[in-house]
């Protein structure tokens, strides 16, 4: 028997919420004791300060999400399951550092942990309590206005080595290989993934370089991405390079 267009859409509703129901994943999150609002500046994904500050301070050290740095810039969806105090939003957070506590997925920072509640009166029992039970999912990133940025790191060594991380990466796929191509003759050097979000090289090519970024999905989908503008001839240790792509989300 047909169903009519009332039941259909009831229906419907229903498959949504269900599905959405189960993305969320259920684990536990504490937070950096002895920080000040903002994540830290020493993180194991090698952001530097950037890490600290990105996403307003929403960032938290991961576990086994880390993946061995893979999931460095990675977003999540992360809320409370106490109704007493906790939103139903929650907080998105960057991951930028690895690190765990007592059975927990997350160790988010002091502003990312309190903004999981309804009211700053209930953040601060959030806080007072250090640990709570919570469902997170991975979401895609977002930087409007903002390009992929190569961070090069303050250890690079003009022209023998080579060491950067990459800013501002939107969408919810991981960047999981990164080759640099002279741009006269194409000729690509696959990098190694040395800590973290951090790509290396000894001998780099020389001349201004293109990068080429692969992007690998849960799903097993895999694509390159190729920035517009290119790292300069005479690069130096500490500068930003704007890539002129953003991937679209």
């Amino acid at each position: 028997m047909a169903l009519s267009l009332p039941s259909l859409l009831i229906l419907l509703t229903t498959l949504l919420l269900t599905t959405e129901a189960t993305t969320f994943i259920h684990s536990r999150a504490a937070y950096y004791p002895n920080s000040d609002e903002h994540g830290t500046d020493v993180g194991a994904c090698g952001f530097g300060s950037f890490g600290a500050t990105i996403n307003g301070g929403d960032v938290s050290a991961a576990s086994d999400l880390y993946r061995n740095g893979v999931g460095c810039g990675d977003c999540y969806q992360v809320r409370c399951t106490n109704s007493h105090y906790c939103s139903d939003k929650g907080v998105t957070v960057v991951i930028t550092d690895q690190g765990s506590g007592p059975n927990t997925d997350f160790i988010l920072s002091r502003r990312a942990f309190g903004r999981m509640a309804q009211t700053n009166d209930a953040a601060a029992s959030l806080l007072a309590l250090g640990v709570v039970d919570i469902e997170y999912r991975r979401v895609s990133c977002s930087y409007p206005n903002k390009n992929i940025t190569i961070k090069i790191d303050e250890n690079s060594n003009y022209p023998y080595y080579l060491a950067f991380v990459l800013w501002y990466q939107q969408g919810d796929k991981d960047i999981t290989a990164v080759q640099l191509c002279e741009t006269q003759n194409f000729v690509c050097k696959l990098l190694d993934r040395s800590y973290g979000a951090v790509w290396t090289t000894t001998s780099p090519p020389s001349g201004p370089l293109s990068l080429r970024m692969l992007l690998s999905g849960e799903d097993g989908d895999e694509s390159w991405i190729v920035p517009v503008n290119n790292i300069p001839e005479n690069w130096k240790a500490g500068e930003t390079y704007d890539t002129g792509v953003q991937i679209d989300i």
